[in-house]
């Protein structure tokens, strides 16, 4: 049941949260590898060091890692890593504590087993596929499975920071819900959903890739929910293209037939998908 998988995950996870917890102490610098797209001491030191337990650990395994710049390793099939060392860089360099240390292990291109860790709070979500998920917190660990909420109206819906847009403001007019949270990083948003804090994420735009959504998926789809893009097709994790394209869809199980329709049709009126 990939038992070791999940442990060593864990403990790299808290170890490189550690290493962002001390880079997040200091005035540190902020570059930026494309327009909107920044990065700190902290995703280059927590990714080198995360790619190097992970060589010594699962000497076989292929490991692709955000801030690398060769992605081969996905293009073998078998075992595969996905890594992002900080997912929520924006939410780190505001200080807000909402940003994780995200690895997904796929097998045969499928999510499979994943370790989401937020530092600020000592949280650290787990999951595998037909295994089952969990929750640590301060020593507690307690199991996580998705709410059964499937009346639309009622879906508690978590939302990006720095993220939203039109097209998700007409998905929530559409399906009449009246609750929401925010959020940064994906994994978190995952996390919420697995937790029943929240029932639905809605990533209406092609600007997230597959180190984003291994992890989380892998967690949620353990603790019973959907994890698609917005056409309702499982993520493949798989090739040398990392953009989600078609967008994200983390749902529970009970509202995702109803909420797929609605999210789709909104990401055919801006052109994400056919």
């Amino acid at each position: 049941m990939l038992d070791r998988e999940i442990a060593e995950a864990a403990r790299i996870a808290r170890e490189a949260g550690s290493i962002l917890m001390d880079i997040y102490a200091t005035d540190f610098r902020v570059t930026y590898k494309a327009e909107a797209d920044p990065v700190t001491e902290a995703d280059t030191r927590a990714n080198a060091y995360i790619v190097r337990e992970l060589e010594q650990a699962f000497p076989d395994d292929g490991i692709v890692a955000e801030e690398a710049a060769d992605w081969s390793a996905a293009l073998g099939g078998g075992r595969c890593w996905y890594v992002d060392p900080v997912d929520g860089t924006k939410e780190f360099i505001a200080k807000n504590g909402e940003f994780s240390v995200m690895l997904g292990l796929a097998i045969d291109g499928v999510a499979t087993a994943g370790v989401v860790y937020q530092p600020e709070t000592d949280k650290l979500y787990a999951g595998v596929g037909g295994g089952g998920a969990y929750l640590e917190e301060r020593g507690e660990r307690s199991e996580l499975k998705v709410s059964d909420v499937a009346d639309p109206s009622q879906l508690k819906l978590v939302v990006s920071r720095s993220h939203r847009n039109r097209a998700v403001a007409e998905v929530v007019a559409r399906l009449g819900i009246t609750q929401e949270t925010t959020s940064g990083s994906v994994g978190l948003k995952a996390g919420l959903i697995a937790e029943q804090k929240a029932d639905l994420y809605v990533h209406i735009s092609d600007r997230s890739s597959r180190w984003d959504a291994c992890g989380p998926e892998a967690i949620l789809k353990a603790a019973g929910g959907r994890f698609t893009d917005l056409a309702g097709n499982p993520y493949r994790y798989e090739g040398t293209d990392m953009r989600n394209r078609s967008g994200i869809l983390a749902c529970n199980a009970a509202a995702y037939d109803n909420v797929l329709p609605v999210a789709r049709e909104a990401a055919r009126d801006i052109g994400l998908i056919a």
